[in-house]
């Protein structure tokens, strides 16, 4: 800083100068519509979405007839009238990011501070609300075609978009800095495993062997923590189950997309607004088991439904598949003990351990690295136990060796030299099977 210059604030660049103006406008002009609906006394309640579109549309063209000349000539009429329309019907700048494809997060702090992941990049976005009303108010039109209701008594809420993007809302007291919107949206492209493999998430011989491991009724865990991709794979893997076979899925909040042609979707439900009502992920397990399943895939374990999902998998239901939050395919053991801890049952901890090894075969981990990609970074193979320690078997690793000029992570993924079981079985029945991909 140059002498003399201690305590001069830094000049806001045009292009600040120009999204406040706007912003002002916007607030102005959305005050002058509720102003102007309160006095013709207009009941939207029993207006549906298109009536009450027309109605505000309407009453927004008399607004800017009114203000005439005050509209200064260098703001964007028609960007202003959709800003204004999106927050009075819509979900306000919202509705620009839902409508970005290489958007696939959007995070609202405050009103005034929102950042979003574009292509696995956590970046603050220029778009804001006009106020803590404005955020509150989107969030009320998200969560009432639902039945139900976020407010002081219900400061948090779970809902999801029309096109099944996932919301969550938090508002004060919670909240401080006034009220948060979470969404991750869902994704419109069924990604394939060719995908993951342009994408560098995999190589063929991992994606191959884990083909195997679904067709030979392995059961799998992916492991991996919030965004890693864990819900991506395993959609991937569960689109390998045979046709022929009767799939049930149990989700918290239904993301997959799969294609088999005998498939059962169940969702748990929330409470209502008496906090009555809910089904959890732990009755919908127990209950998919009296619906003859061949093949149960569990969205994720976060609870007791584990123990439900390990006696599953130990009792006929091979080729059970499922997600846990974990960093490391040995964390994965440790997590499905505390989560089987949480069912209630007291089992001694060898107990439960004995049960996770004889019921997982496959822990597949799933890593998000600082540039935002996305690798399976670990393939590895429960073989059994030993003392009281689970033992784990490396398949496949994934060595990150560095960042190129851009940033982007480098690295390799390595096979280990050792065969799973399912593989010398396969073999050892005279089925043809690549042992190659083994070569370390």
């Amino acid at each position: 800083q140059a002498p003399g210059e201690e305590g001069v604030a830094e000049r806001p660049s045009e292009e600040d100068v120009g999204r406040r103006r706007m912003l002002m406008w916007r607030n102005r002009i959305h005050q002058e519509i509720v102003r102007m609906m309160d006095l013709r006394r207009t009941d939207v309640g029993d207006m549906d979405e298109d009536e009450l579109r027309s109605t505000v549309e309407g009453i927004l063209d008399e607004v800017f007839r009114n203000m005439g000349s005050q509209l200064p000539d260098d703001v964007d009429r028609e960007q202003l009238k959709s800003e204004v329309l999106n927050e009075a019907i819509g979900l306000g700048p919202l509705e620009a990011l839902l409508a970005e494809e290489d958007v696939s997060e959007i995070m609202v702090n405050a009103f005034d501070d929102i950042y979003v992941e574009r292509s696995g990049r956590l970046e603050r976005s220029d778009i804001t609300f006009s106020s803590d009303g404005a955020v509150l108010s989107a969030i009320e039109r998200i969560v009432a075609p639902l039945g139900r209701r976020i407010d002081e008594s219900s400061p948090m809420v779970d809902a999801r978009l029309r096109d099944g993007s996932r919301v969550n809302a938090i508002i004060p007291p919670l909240a401080l800095k006034g009220p948060c919107i979470t969404i991750r949206k869902f994704s419109k492209k069924k990604l394939t495993g060719e995908d993951m493999i342009r994408f560098g998430s995999i190589d063929e011989g991992m994606l191959s062997v884990l083909k195997t491991a679904v067709e030979q009724r392995c059961n799998i865990i992916i492991s991996g923590g919030t965004g890693s991709g864990k819900t991506t794979l395993l959609n991937v893997l569960s689109n390998f189950i045979p046709h022929r076979e009767r799939v049930i899925t149990v989700e918290d909040a239904a993301e997959l997309q799969l294609n088999q042609p005998h498939l059962v979707s169940l969702e748990a439900r929330p409470p209502n607004l008496e906090g009555k009502g809910a089904i959890t992920i732990r009755e919908l397990v127990k209950n998919c088991l009296r619906m003859r399943p061949d093949r149960i895939v569990v969205g994720e374990c976060r609870g007791g439904e584990a123990l439900d999902m390990l006696q599953a998998m130990n009792t006929g239901h091979d080729g059970s598949l499922t997600t846990v939050h974990a960093n490391t395919p040995r964390d994965v053991i440790s997590r499905l003990e505390v989560m089987v801890m949480m069912s209630g049952m007291e089992l001694p901890v060898r107990a439960i351990r004995e049960q996770v090894a004889s019921a997982v075969d496959i822990i597949v981990q799933q890593t998000r690295f600082s540039d935002g990609s996305r690798r399976v970074t670990h393939i590895s193979e429960v073989t059994g136990v030993e003392g009281d320690i689970v033992q784990l078997n490396d398949i496949f690793v994934y060595r990150q060796e560095g960042f190129d000029a851009d940033g982007k992570v480098t690295g390799r993924f390595e096979s280990t030299g050792s065969v799973p079981h399912f593989y010398q079985e396969l073999r050892e029945r005279g089925i043809a099977v690549d042992m190659s991909i083994f070569a370390s």
